[in-house]
């Protein structure tokens, strides 16, 4: 067997999404759990306020890995880093927001050497420089709290559910989005998907404080028999979530949302929507729920994502990133 790599994860101890309580537990099963159990890998972590001293790692460190390329993640100071060897790995988040947070001038004062995340590499490219290394690493998906959901056949088969973030369907909401956020707003990011709940067959309840109306999304998405995942610019967490609980899944694939990267066949593991054809698709469904094929496609989806888009395969091709640099 290989020499383990050992990885060094820096973060804030004030980070929100490593916090066990926090609603979105898909960084945390990554990060904290998911790499822990690899066997190539030897996962320290250094949990510290707004500054990390670099030096004291010499020695005993293969590979820097950061949270995220954002201050609410990693420490603004680490002492040394200029004077290190070590490679460093950061997972980037929404590539739209890199001006608003400045993310492009901790490039070179954390001296990143590879970027990752689940967004689409034509999507980070839009607003990283070209020069920048980054790879696609699909993570989040934690195999084990999506076992032992409700049965297909069990399901409420005449709705569809819709959830997460959408733009507000009143009138003087989006007059005022069209004027003073039009590309920061649920209408510019989730168009669909908010088109969406004006259908009286669309379920949609957002977020309660810091939780879905059941205890957990898994078993939210469970009481459905379909379920919709719809971006607009690129595939959020909801495109791997939804399948591997066993839904049919109604996925917007457009080539605005460049999702072909993420594997799904169209009437094979999902159902492929967009602006002009996704009540007609809704329809078909509905006017037949008992049509054998709509639980075919929901395993088929559920099958190949959890062979494809889990943090096992997530942490292998992270593995792979660090081999590369070391």
């Amino acid at each position: 067997m290989k020499n383990k790599i050992k990885v060094s994860l820096i973060f804030k101890q004030s980070y929100n999404y490593f916090n066990p309580e926090h609603f979105d537990r898909t960084t945390r099963d990554f990060f904290l759990n998911s790499l822990n159990k690899h066997e190539r890998l030897e996962l320290s972590l250094h949990p510290c306020e707004n500054k990390f001293d670099v030096t004291k790692l010499k020695g005993n460190c293969d590979i820097i890995l950061l949270a995220n390329n954002r201050t609410d993640a990693t420490p603004e100071n680490l002492i040394g880093i200029h004077e290190s060897e070590i490679p460093v790995v950061s997972r980037v988040g929404d590539p739209h927001h890199a001006q608003k947070y400045d993310q492009l001038s901790y490039h070179e004062q954390w001296k990143i050497d590879c970027y990752f995340g689940t967004i689409p590499k034509n999507y980070f490219y839009t607003y990283y420089p070209e020069k920048y290394v980054y790879e696609n690493v699909i993570f989040g998906l934690e195999p084990d709290i999506y076992k032992n959901l409700k049965s297909f056949d069990l399901r409420i088969k005449d709705r569809i559910l819709n959830s997460g973030a959408t733009g507000k369907l009143n009138l003087k909401s989006r007059i005022a989005t069209y004027f003073l956020k039009p590309r920061n707003s649920g209408w510019y990011f989730y168009k669909l998907r908010t088109k969406c709940n004006t259908l009286s067959y669309v379920d949609y309840r957002g977020i309660r404080g810091n939780q879905f109306p059941n205890s957990n999304y898994p078993e939210y998405l469970s009481q459905y028999q379909s379920a919709i995942a719809a971006t607009t610019y690129y595939p959020t967490q909801k495109y791997w979530e939804i399948p591997a609980a066993g839904c049919l899944t109604f996925m917007e694939m457009t080539k605005k949302n460049f999702g072909n990267y993420l594997g799904f066949k169209d009437n094979e593991t999902a159902i492929f929507i967009n602006e002009k054809n996704y009540k007609e698709k809704f329809q078909n469904y509905l006017s037949d729920p008992e049509n054998s094929k709509w639980k075919e496609i929901a395993e088929a989806g559920c099958d190949y994502t959890m062979k494809n888009l889990t943090n096992y395969n997530a942490t292998e091709k992270l593995v792979e990133i660090f081999e590369k640099l070391i």
